[in-house]
């Protein structure tokens, strides 16, 4: 049978003891703060998951939300522009009709004896690409007078009717039509910078005066295209 000693207890096997237990517990606890830790990060992953998640759908929602009224927003533009080019187009068609029937009077005042007026007059030579439209087209024998008519004259608006008159030059060469081109413009609003302009490139100016019209010479000699 084999002996067993008993224990011997010192000071120094109580103290080991003790700071063995008190490394156990702190272990113990060093353990637990860490599932403490660990489950508190994977709670705030979560949480963050979560919040973008949702922070995804709330962007999703509102480029969605931002794409339809902006496509309301274009519809509306759209039917806006439709209606005002309606209205001014019309309004264009009320003033060719009010103007052209006293143009050949008018102009007859002026030395000028057209003896045709046309509205909407369209040119097209499609094999010399020349395609253009004048508002009011009078002519006779050897003279033509194209007017364009806008309701605010710009400098835009003369500067294109220039070119319509070019055009109608390069036209008329390509036939050996030999009759000299006039240029007019019209408007129903023309401000003191429209007006001189028109005036100083050889156009006769068409402005309202009373329930008629007047016609002002250019400030020079008329241009001939």
């Amino acid at each position: 049978m084999e002996n067993v000693l008993p224990r011997q207890t010192t000071p120094y096997t109580q103290i080991f003891e003790e700071i063995w237990a008190t490394l156990g517990e702190t272990a113990k606890r060093q353990k637990e703060n860490e599932m403490q830790i660990q489950e508190s990060r994977t709670d705030f992953d979560r949480q963050m998951q979560e919040r973008r998640a949702d922070f995804d759908r709330q962007m999703e929602k509102s480029k969605a939300d931002f794409e339809s009224r902006m496509k309301e927003t274009d519809r509306y533009i759209k039917e806006i522009g439709n209606g005002l080019g309606y209205f001014t187009n019309r309004f264009g068609d009320v003033v060719q009709h009010m103007i052209a029937p006293n143009l050949l009077e008018k102009f007859l005042e002026l030395g000028y004896d057209f003896q045709e007026a046309s509205t909407k007059h369209k040119v097209r030579d499609k094999k010399n690409d020349i395609k253009f439209e004048i508002d009011v087209f009078l002519q006779n024998g050897d003279t033509a007078m194209l007017v364009e008519i806008k309701a605010d004259l710009t400098i835009s608006d003369i500067n294109k009717h220039i070119t319509r008159l070019e055009k109608m030059r390069k036209y008329a060469d390509l036939r050996g039509d030999k009759r000299r081109f006039l240029g007019a413009v019209a408007g129903i609003v023309v401000e003191d910078n429209e007006r001189e302009y028109a005036l100083s490139q050889g156009f006769y100016l068409i402005e309202p005066s009373g329930e008629n019209f007047n016609i002002t010479p250019p400030f020079n000699k008329p241009k001939e295209w």
